[in-house]
């Protein structure tokens, strides 16, 4: 290992955010995927992160570490934001977006060098400790990076994701019609790819009845599949109608699947647009740029977390070499 690679670690539970992780190498950068789950073992966790000594490592939903595990790790420390959270739109209240605020609260930010929120919208109460670094969507592997496939569409559609009222309710008469596999659980990195590949099509309904941008919209274009979602905000550049179709309801999901049962081609131009717009979302593209950045960051305004060393130290040494450059 050169002393220009970068060794990041991402924390999190393998079957949700394994898919939104970097593997193995890319470029100078050398990743591996711990998995960890609210309730896990602890000790085990700092074992595993001792053992790949990462320069780097990022936590999905980083609420779920308990306190203080990370505070005397050796590396930077980026906690990643992954669930939806209220906005500062009053309109946006809901009792879910709620729930998910309280569990938040556990987070301990002080283990963090850097937050980063996948919604620029989200409002981050004052008294939780931190202001989020970026807001940047949940990337897709590599690996799941399809091309476009001939459409053939005979009913099958996908939807991955839990089951909840307003889902069911969205879902259930297409489920009646077609063929909808619903993935309620999540699956492994080998089987996810397995089921992307069996359809053109992929479904998307939000947790409840508020407006949302979940990881399995840039999953299924990077698939090459034709994307049909319920309204998105933030859109993150996706475009509706041209790079994904919006429905809105259950009648309106149904009727765009007998369209789509009796022109397979018909909206064949939105998944090559797709498909090309999901770029922005992978992941040998995305941790690069953002560690370029974090590195610079760090430079310039420092972190407060007292064990942080990784991309820091490293930030410090070139500044240090730089400015011993210039002097000469």
């Amino acid at each position: 290992m050169t002393s220009e690679t970068t060794r990041l670690a991402f924390v999190g539970q393998t079957t949700y955010f394994a898919a939104c992780a970097l593997q193995g190498r890319a470029g100078s950068i050398d990743a591996c995927f711990i998995d960890f789950r609210e309730g896990a073992s602890a000790a085990a966790l700092t074992k595993r992160l001792r053992d790949a000594s990462p320069d780097v490592v990022v936590v999905f939903k980083p609420e779920i570490v308990p306190s203080g595990l990370l505070a005397d790790l050796d590396a930077t420390t980026i906690g990643y934001l992954t669930e939806p959270l209220p906005r500062a739109a009053s309109e946006d209240a809901h009792p879910d977006l709620e729930r998910r605020l309280r569990n938040l609260r556990s987070i301990d930010a002080a283990s963090f060098d850097r937050i980063i929120t996948f919604d620029p919208e989200v409002e981050i109460p004052e008294d939780l400790g931190f202001t989020p670094w970026r807001a940047v969507p949940l990337p897709v592997s590599d690996r799941y990076f399809k091309p476009v496939r001939p459409s053939s569409f005979s009913g099958r559609a996908v939807f991955i994701g839990r089951s909840t009222g307003h889902r069911e309710h969205v879902l259930t008469p297409a489920k009646h019609v077609y063929d909808l596999l619903h993935i309620a659980h999540g699956v492994g990195p080998d089987e996810l790819e397995r089921v992307l590949a069996e359809t053109d099509v992929g479904i998307n309904v939000h947790n409840e009845d508020y407006s949302n941008f979940e990881n399995r919209v840039s999953l299924h274009l990077a698939a090459g599949h034709l994307l049909l979602s319920e309204r998105l905000r933030p859109t993150f550049g996706l475009e509706p109608g041209l790079d994904y179709i919006e429905f809105d309801g259950a009648d309106h999901l149904l009727w765009l699947l007998r369209r789509i049962e009796s022109s397979p081609d018909l909206y064949r131009r939105v998944r090559l647009r797709g498909r090309s717009k999901a770029e922005l979302f992978r992941a040998s593209r995305v941790y690069p740029a953002l560690l370029h950045d974090l590195r610079h960051d760090l430079e310039t305004f420092g972190t407060s977390r007292k064990a942080a060393r990784g991309l820091e130290a490293r930030s410090a040494d070139e500044a240090s070499a730089t400015r011993a450059a210039l002097a000469s």
